[in-house]
């Protein structure tokens, strides 16, 4: 993975000073999980660009991770690593780089107190929720943001974009603010982190952040994607941070950032209310056995473990990250041998068929469809419905019609939607699908009813003709 940082601030090679790396040297930085190399490709008085390249060692990443953690395929060993910008590049700037970020340059130190033009330019970003979020967190720090979707394949137009973006980053900054800004920043947008995260992880945070997190209008969903989502340091963070600036209250709110709240005071989370609609849903239908396709990080599934009415429970995501927190949630490492003989989790993706996915009474999507490429629709349609064939399938999605009852909500809930439908949307998709697979079906609303809006969620049931298996 590469990152490069140029200045056209005469004369530029002082970047050389402000970095305390010589321009005519190429230099090496061991990590643990591989190799930094520092080098720049021009040097010239009118402009200086640095790279920083880190060559990652996927077997030495894999035996660094805590002997406890959940395995649950080769995505260890095969993934992104080692070409998209993450948490480990930010770790090795962060080492690379510390006396820049520090701001201190005994030989030019009023320049490193300056702001002066940089460009930064990253090939290869995971950005999960698209662009839309490079900008938002970028743009409130003075940066001129390009970000530039990479599509999933040149050669299938199709298939859409991946999630990766190429960002480009212009604008007239401190050099200790623009490496403190990506250290925290690219681990924010790829929403991952490769290493445990203690309580001294607020401590780096609020350092890394220090003179500009306080004030940003995104300093909420920074907190809690730079903490993983872990809901009690992303608190106390947050609680720090209401100490060093004003109206941070807003950015308090411990809610995914899926959930949009409204103004009323103590409401029940719309999250709760659909694990309740859904968890009742499963006990009318007399499901013993359930799949949650799409389980993320095992909010339902914990709810289905304390429930003896389910003898047989799995959860299937395609994030081996998400996988791994469920498995901490479920406290599966602890669990008892008879109860950890009722759950499963592994790693699918519903797009294309697994015969890991049948077998079961009743499956659910739980605000999963909407994530999915509307091309790539059809294909979730046949495995889930066509392939898998549960006696019931129970699938929830966001009401697009209640959004307007939503303060300061522009476009869909969520960045990485791909699209969001209004009930009549719905319908007409749930009626084409129990048609096509043999299936009936019925549509009730979770949450608060507006009469003409109608509910923020809506949930449609699939129970398949004659009830039984084929």
């Amino acid at each position: 993975m590469l990152l490069t940082v140029s200045t056209t601030h005469q004369p530029a090679t002082d970047l050389g000073y402000l970095l305390h790396k010589h321009p005519d040297r190429v230099q090496d930085f061991r990590q643990s999980f591989g190799t930094a190399t520092v080098f720049y490709p021009e040097a010239t008085q009118e402009r200086c660009t640095v790279a920083l390249m880190l060559d990652v060692d996927p077997v030495r990443l894999a035996r660094s991770r805590r002997k406890n953690a959940p395995d649950f395929s080769l995505a260890q060993y095969v993934n992104d690593r080692s070409y998209a910008a993450s948490s480990l590049l930010g770790v090795a700037l962060a080492d690379v780089f510390s006396t820049a970020r520090s701001g201190r340059c005994n030989a030019k130190q009023e320049l490193a107190d300056s702001a002066i033009e940089l460009e930064i330019v990253i090939p290869v970003l995971p950005c999960r929720g698209g662009a839309a979020i490079a900008h938002r967190v970028f743009e409130p720090l003075g940066w001129e943001v390009e970000a530039e979707p990479i599509a999933l394949d040149d050669a299938f137009a199709d298939w859409g974009d991946s999630r990766y973006v190429r960002l480009r980053l212009t604008g007239v900054v401190r050099l200790a603010d623009a490496l403190s800004q990506l250290h925290v920043l690219l681990p924010v947008l790829d929403e991952s982190k490769h290493y445990w995260q203690g309580p001294d992880e607020v401590d780096k945070l609020l350092r890394s952040g220090e003179g500009w997190l306080a004030g940003h209008p995104e300093r909420g969903l920074i907190t809690r994607r730079y903490l993983a989502r872990t809901g009690a340091l992303a608190r106390v963070a947050l609680a720090r941070l209401a100490e060093l600036g004003d109206d941070v209250e807003a950015a308090m709110d411990p809610a995914e950032d899926e959930e949009i709240t409204q103004s009323e005071e103590k409401r029940v989370p719309l999250n709760a209310q659909r694990h309740e609609a859904v968890h009742d849903v499963l006990l009318d239908l007399g499901a013993r056995s359930v799949i949650d396709l799409g389980c993320g990080p095992g909010q339902f599934l914990k709810r289905l473990v304390k429930s003896s009415s389910f003898t047989r429970i799995a959860g299937s995501d395609v994030s081996t990250r998400s996988l791994q927190h469920a498995a901490a949630r479920l406290h599966l490492d602890t669990m008892s041998e008879r109860q950890s003989e009722r759950v499963h989790l592994f790693q699918g993706a519903l797009t294309y068929e697994d015969e890991r996915y049948a077998g079961f009474d009743a499956a659910v999507l739980m605000e999963v469809i909407e994530h999915v490429d509307p091309p790539r629709l059809e294909a979730l349609e046949h495995v889930v419905f066509g392939a898998a064939k549960p006696r019931s399938v129970v699938v929830t999605t966001p009401n697009s019609e209640y959004n307007v009852l939503y303060e300061n909500l522009v476009g869909m809930r969520h960045p990485d939607h791909r699209f969001e439908w209004t009930r009549e949307e719905f319908a007409a998709w749930s009626d084409r699908v129990a048609q096509r697979h043999g299936y009936g079906v019925e549509r009730r609303g979770i949450g608060d009813l507006d009469d003409r809006l109608g509910t923020p969620t809506q949930m449609a049931i699939f129970t398949r003709s004659g009830g039984t298996d084929d």
